[in-house]
């Protein structure tokens, strides 16, 4: 199993207990890094952590760069070297977001609770794949790629419409039933109880799960490129944001390139209606009317309904 500074006693990615909405969303972002990153929202509690770190170490071996809440324009973007300053010398001092460049993974823990300013400068370098820099004597530009993943709980406040927007995807944090939970708590035990193991079976299975997690996710990278999207599926994504009054235009193109993402992690060599289908409600759900003014995050019995109708004669 991939580890990053040492022993990181993080549970498996491929052994995190449900959230396959989560999942999906990190592993379409990775294979498509266009769509712009994930926006994660649920309870506390609910493993959206621990699964943005375990699908870091999974994907990237390495522990995803962790923005904190209090975070300065300096510490972000980069700036002067202090030492070097009192020295009278200028070094330039790489910010976090060079540092997501060479990790390949940047996570904004409770992005509703960061500063909109901030915020508004990550998803423009995540947009553009440049980050430029013009402020006191300190004037850069840097081609930079990284994936993006925000985590929030919606009862500790919300994020602007124009923030909500700019993330390609938002996913929702399942409650687990009964039998759910009963696995987490035994998957739970069972991992701390083989951490000090040495040559567990049990680590050395889930280090194995990973692994070929990772080879399909890159191979679906490379696939990318010839699988097709037939028109007709861009016009069935046009026709379902219409139905659903998705604000702007952003949301089908995201679903498109979503649809195209799990096509190719599918094997197809063409997008399907079926596959359009299953990332809808990601692509478009935090850009409903009734979400940007506070409404509720879930895609539920209504909105399934307003597009139903377009799907069931494929």
């Amino acid at each position: 199993m991939s580890r990053a500074a040492g022993d990181v006693h993080i549970l498996p990615y491929s052994r995190v207990v449900g959230q396959d909405e989560l999942k999906l969303a990190l592993e379409l972002n990775h294979v498509v890094p266009r769509i712009g990153g994930v926006l994660m929202a649920g309870a506390r509690g609910t493993a959206k952590s621990t699964l943005v770190r375990a699908f870091a170490l999974m994907a990237h071996s390495e522990l995803p760069v962790t923005l904190p809440i209090n975070a300065t324009d300096d510490r972000v973007l980069g700036g002067w070297e202090l030492d070097a300053l009192i020295r009278g010398e200028t070094r330039p001092q790489p910010g976090l977001l060079e540092d997501a460049d060479d990790k390949g993974l940047l996570y904004i823990d409770e992005v509703n609770l960061l500063d909109d300013h901030l915020v508004n400068i990550i998803l423009d370098v995540v947009s553009t794949g440049v980050l430029s820099v013009q402020r006191e004597g300190l004037a850069t530009a840097k081609y930079l790629s990284f994936g993006l993943v925000g985590t929030m709980n919606p009862e500790e406040g919300g994020l602007r419409p124009q923030l909500l927007d700019r993330f390609g995807l938002m996913a929702a944090a399942e409650q687990l039933d009964v039998d759910a939970r009963h696995r987490m708590i035994r998957t739970v035990l069972d991992f701390e109880e083989e951490l000090g193991k040495e040559g567990s079976g049990w680590l050395a299975e889930a280090g194995r799960d990973d692994t070929a997690t990772r080879e399909r996710l890159e191979s679906a990278r490379d696939r990318v490129p010839r699988t097709q999207v037939p028109d007709r599926i861009v016009r069935l994504c046009a026709e379902a944001a219409e139905r659903v009054d998705a604000v702007g235009q952003r949301g089908e193109i995201v679903a498109t390139l979503a649809a195209r993402a799990l096509a190719a992690l599918e094997g197809s060599d063409r997008v399907q209606p079926g596959h359009l289908l299953r990332v809808l409600p990601m692509a478009l759900r935090h850009r409903r009317p009734e979400t940007a003014h506070g409404g509720t995050f879930d895609w539920g019995p209504d909105d399934r309904a307003r597009v139903k109708d377009l799907f069931d004669t494929l």
